[in-house]
């Protein structure tokens, strides 16, 4: 099993964005130098806590500073950008990385933005769809492209200049194109099964109960089985929310606390959720009621937290849960105590995931 870092990320709006911005370049930094295998950023416009406005300036920001990590957009919200747009850039990017970027795709969960952009209202898988569709077509074919759809019509018909490369748009460093993963959040998702039949791949939120997550893989079975591909499990990564530390009382505090960051992580996530109506993601079974969820229980329930040896056995029990996947994507946090914060990335790529790695290929071994 790899590992891999995902971060939305979610800071105190309090926090100076300049600041919180170096933060989430410093994760990526570290993650490349413990030797993370992967790292994904979100995305959004109307949010104060979540302030990487575009995920794509910012991996370009840390191209030449990384070397080996590949680097992926965590999603790049695909109803609020132009697909023209999105497949110039993409494009652009994958050449820069020269074939390290992975493309994160996803119609983008935050409402404010969907208003924001106003599509709020409309049929926004249907616009994601017809999106991805046109960045495909767009990067398999040649001018005029002339591509027509219910949201977006593309065409260079009427000014394209071939013979000096007038309206033409890039195709990507990487053939066909990068890899396509999309975020898989509602449990059972039918996304899964249609993102699978395509060629897609999954990243499963750190935000959902451990059995939400294993009922991701069988329909990634279902659609790789409609798509005529291998459903191989290296290909299937899985999120969550980690802290180790070498004092199990602090872990609990910082991990847990309702002044700590991960408390604030899962409340924001909470209150707009809730709000949203996707209470499922954090029910133990599908008939509890919604009076039942609060805070602290999701926290304590969703966070895996402790020494390494606690840790490690934490991550094996829900590696119980869902099966084999491919990569682990240990969940960004807002850094209160950084000193902490970079010790348990630390310790998560020296000593959990080697003890993780061993269990799990002795248990594969016995069987």
């Amino acid at each position: 099993m790899d590992l891999g870092f995902f971060t939305m990320p979610i800071h105190p709006p309090s926090r100076s964005m300049t600041e919180t911005l170096k933060e989430d370049r410093d994760l990526c930094l570290i993650a490349d130098r413990l030797g993370f295998t992967e790292g994904y950023y979100g995305e959004h416009i109307t949010d104060a806590a979540e302030n990487i406005t575009s995920n794509l300036i910012f991996i370009a920001s840390l191209i030449h500073q990384t070397k080996n990590i590949r680097l992926g957009s965590g999603t790049v919200n695909m109803t609020n950008h132009h697909p023209a747009m999105v497949a110039a850039e993409v494009a652009m990017i994958d050449h820069m990385m020269e074939g390290r970027f992975i493309f994160g795709i996803s119609p983008g969960g935050l409402m404010s933005d969907a208003e924001v952009f106003g599509n709020i209202d409309e049929d926004r898988t249907a616009m994601f769809v017809e999106a991805m569709n046109h960045v495909l077509a767009i990067w398999e074919g040649e001018p005029p492209y002339n591509l027509k759809g219910d949201y977006w019509n593309i065409s260079v018909e009427r000014t394209m200049m071939t013979d000096i490369g007038q309206g033409y748009i890039a195709k990507p460093y990487q053939q066909p194109h990068p890899p396509i993963v999309v975020t898989a959040v509602a449990p059972f998702s039918p996304g899964v099964t249609a993102a699978a039949k395509r060629g897609w791949d999954p990243i499963s939120a750190n935000f959902l109960q451990p059995q939400w997550v294993a009922s991701h893989w069988p329909k990634y079975v279902e659609g790789c089985q409609a798509g005529n591909r291998e459903a191989n499990p290296a290909n299937w990564r899985v999120a969550k929310s980690i802290f180790v530390c070498e004092d199990d009382q602090y872990a609990e505090r910082y991990a847990t606390g309702a002044d700590g960051p991960y408390y604030f992580y899962y409340n924001s996530l909470y209150t707009k959720l809730m709000k949203g109506g996707r209470a499922n993601l954090f029910k133990t079974h599908r008939d509890q009621p919604d009076e039942e969820l609060n805070v602290p229980d999701v926290v304590d329930q969703l966070v895996i937290r402790g020494s390494v040896n606690s840790v490690v056995d934490q991550l094996l029990a829900f590696h119980e849960i869902t099966g084999d996947f491919g990569t682990l994507l240990y969940a960004g946090h807002d850094w209160q105590d950084k000193e902490r914060a970079i010790r348990s990335m630390e310790l998560m790529a020296e000593e959990v995931m080697p003890a993780v790695n061993k269990a799990i290929g002795q248990t594969a071994a016995a069987e």
